[in-house]
């Protein structure tokens, strides 16, 4: 399976630049982020919990009790809360996907179609400890005592309500000592990024929407590298795209393939290359129907 991430076109931008943000959980949309219950028995005397976390150890398994019913006299997410203000101040997360063609993402993620989705190569070292989230019904509830005085993994608490379960979404978590703060301020929080190698990209894929600036912007930015390009127009059957090839893997070879649809990229490029793209919007039959607006 692939890892992808859904961007605006700004975003996108940033990252063929070199750099990719980490965010802090409490600038996620959903307020549930890394915020379990924790169950605090009658035999356990609460205290305030230092937390030492671990970015790259794999999740524990069977600590989740939210199967078990507990009285609401045990349960408790006081200490989370605290947990999640430290968070706050000491990591940022990435948020990638499994999913490389889900219409829901597109709209919420990469500015409603005019946005792109970035493939990555897992394989590559700038992605080591990657943690896939688990879906379920019911908010987690852990044992305190499985979280007092030890090293915790972070992937413990990747966990989301099921109705998030169509992202197929993996994690990765580092410090925020790790990361450069951009001196921008985004949902209260500092903007926290890091130096991205451009050999980490396999592809971007640019929207139906994204408009004409954005896509030759994005094209100057890989047509030197060994990052494919596309862009995914609506297809005229089903739910779906056509994807229109414009550079693929590794170093180009001649021209970039020019349909009616990307002609609009290159009109304005001396040569053969501009001549053969303003032929395509102007003669090409099938020129008015592949741009119009959907």
């Amino acid at each position: 399976m692939g890892l992808y991430k859904y961007v605006s076109a700004y975003t996108a931008k940033k990252i063929l630049e070199g750099s990719i943000r980490f965010t802090q959980p409490g600038a996620f949309n959903d307020p549930f982020e890394l915020l379990p219950q924790f169950i605090i028995d009658k035999d356990t005397q609460e205290h305030q919990m230092t937390f030492k976390f671990c970015v790259l150890s794999p999740r524990r398994k069977g600590l989740d009790r939210s199967h078990i019913f507990v009285e609401d006299k045990y349960c408790s997410d006081i200490q989370a809360r605290k947990m999640m203000a430290d968070f706050n101040t000491s990591l940022g997360v990435l948020c990638l996907s499994r999913n490389e063609e889900s219409l829901l993402m597109w709209g919420h993620y990469a500015g409603e179609y005019s946005g792109a989705v970035i493939e990555f190569d897992e394989r590559h070292e700038f992605f080591n400890g990657l943690n896939p989230v688990k879906y379920q019904k019911r908010r987690p509830a852990f044992n305190i005592t499985d979280f007092y005085d030890r090293p915790v993994p972070i992937a413990d608490l990747c966990v989301k309500s099921n109705v998030w379960s169509y992202e197929k979404e993996v994690r990765l978590v580092r410090s925020a000592a790790d990361l450069k703060d951009s001196g921008q301020i985004f949902n209260n929080h500092p903007v926290l990024t890091m130096e991205l190698p451009l050999e980490c990209i396999k592809s971007v894929c640019m929207g139906e929407r994204m408009s004409v600036p954005d896509q030759r912007e994005i094209w100057n930015k890989v047509k030197s590298t060994n990052i494919a390009l596309s862009l995914a127009a609506v297809a005229n059957w089903d739910y779906s795209f056509r994807y229109e090839q414009i550079k693929y893997h590794g170093p180009m070879v001649g021209s970039p393939i020019i349909s009616p649809r990307t002609a609009h990229i290159f009109k304005d490029e001396p040569g053969d290359l501009g001549e053969l793209a303003r032929w395509a919007i102007e003669k090409h039959q099938y020129s008015e129907f592949v741009n119009m607006g959907c």
